[in-house]
């Protein structure tokens, strides 16, 4: 494997701590039962509304940002920045205690901006380092790296819970996100061009518009990011609100809920192994479509399903399909992306699927407490899959 194709997985790796441990797992948990408290759904309607202003913060500056890193050759000083200020934050959860709601809210708004922010510099290094050939392979490789950056992050975490040590869940995640971020830092292109940051917001700007234009003038980019929109916001709402579905509706423990997720990044880590060897043989289209449909799936078995074990089998189904969607997607987004333009593209890129997490965690919420169930909110995301499906279909891929 190239180094630099091998560096850049490894972040993958890196990220993964926080988005298991802080996004998935045990901080959903922890905030919303701990922090909040989530007799009445209050914790839910927290939790969503601090997911749902990063992912709009991430939306609205991405495609500014990206723009600004082109024309100021400064890529890789914006990805170092937003990792290192999300490392910072996720530390700085040791000092919070039940009760601590906003300054909780805040924490998690700013690291999750930090994270999310960094995805994008990150994915905008796909097009550098593969070819129409193999970029489906190496998209899907980077998630297969990550499901096991979640699966050891989520193991250490493990043996914390079990001695009582919760803060040091947080310490934990912090050490693995730098350690792994190292490589990417050092291995990737240096920064090229002599304009300051400042000097560049102007062009960053100039840039920024261009690319929505051009987006919006390329009739299949703009049906992809249609369906991407829909369905992306049903994966980040499965993500984000899983865990607490499970502790809150079907009784599981803190350890159980991370063993059952150790589970879904195993088969998350099978699914993107599988999705390396076809996506490019089959086309990254067929592979969401796919995809899409065991979300749909997923969705209506949670919906009905009672019991832990039976919960374990459905979360097994979604883990299948989790790295192929994304992998796939992404992969599926270079066939649109001009040469030179890759961290302004994937600014806009990650405006759609960072502005789509912010309607489905809302809704979520809302329903949950409004229902007093979560089981009426599962159903607002299956809508959200099926609208992406069918939203999908008309898309043409270049054979150029």
């Amino acid at each position: 494997m190239d180094r630099k194709v091998f560096a850049w997985a490894l972040y993958d790796f890196a990220n993964s701590s926080y988005s298991a441990v802080i996004a998935a797992v045990i901080f959903p948990v922890y905030y919303a039962n701990i922090i909040v408290g989530n007799a009445d759904g209050m914790g839910d309607i927290w939790w969503g509304r601090a997911i749902s202003l990063s992912m709009l913060l991430v939306s609205i500056s991405s495609p500014f940002i990206g723009g600004i890193a082109d024309a100021s050759g400064k890529r890789k000083r914006f990805l170092i920045l937003f990792t290192l200020s999300a490392i910072v934050l996720v530390t700085s959860f040791v000092t919070l205690r039940p009760g601590m709601v906003i300054t909780g809210f805040i924490l998690i708004v700013l690291a999750n901006t930090g994270v999310e922010g960094g995805f994008v510099f990150y994915n905008s290094y796909l097009p550098q380092i593969s070819d129409k050939h193999n970029v489906g392979r190496i998209s899907a490789i980077g998630f297969a790296v990550g499901y096991v950056g979640s699966i050891i992050s989520l193991l250490i975490a493990l043996y914390f819970i079990n001695i009582g040590s919760m803060n040091a869940i947080w310490i934990e995640v912090s050490v693995l996100f730098l350690i792994f971020s190292m490589p990417i830092f050092f291995m990737m292109p240096s920064d090229k061009g002599d304009k300051s940051i400042i000097g560049s917001a102007k062009d960053g700007l100039i840039q920024t518009i261009g690319s929505i234009r051009s987006l919006l003038k390329l009739k299949q980019s703009r049906l992809f990011l249609l369906s991407y929109f829909l369905y992306s916001d049903g994966v980040n709402t499965v993500i984000v609100f899983a865990s607490i579905f499970a502790v809150t509706t079907l009784g599981f423990s803190r350890a159980e809920a991370v063993i059952l997720f150790i589970v879904v990044q195993g088969f998350a880590f099978i699914g993107s192994m599988a999705a390396s060897f076809v996506t490019d043989r089959l086309g990254a289209k067929r592979i969401v479509q796919f995809s899409i449909l065991v979300w749909i799936s997923v969705v209506i078995c949670s919906y009905i399903v009672e019991s832990k074990d039976a919960f374990f089998i459905v979360a097994a189904l979604a883990g299948s399909v989790l790295g192929s969607i994304q992998s796939a997607s992404r992969a599926l987004f270079t066939m649109f992306v001009p040469k030179n333009r890759e961290a302004e593209f994937f600014g806009s890129y990650a405006t759609v699927g960072k502005a789509s997490a912010i309607i489905g965690p809302l809704v979520f919420g809302l329903m949950s407490a409004f229902f007093h169930s979560q089981r009426p909110a599962v159903l607002s995301v299956g809508a959200l899959f099926v609208l992406g499906f069918f939203s999908l279909i008309p898309v043409k891929i270049s054979a150029s």
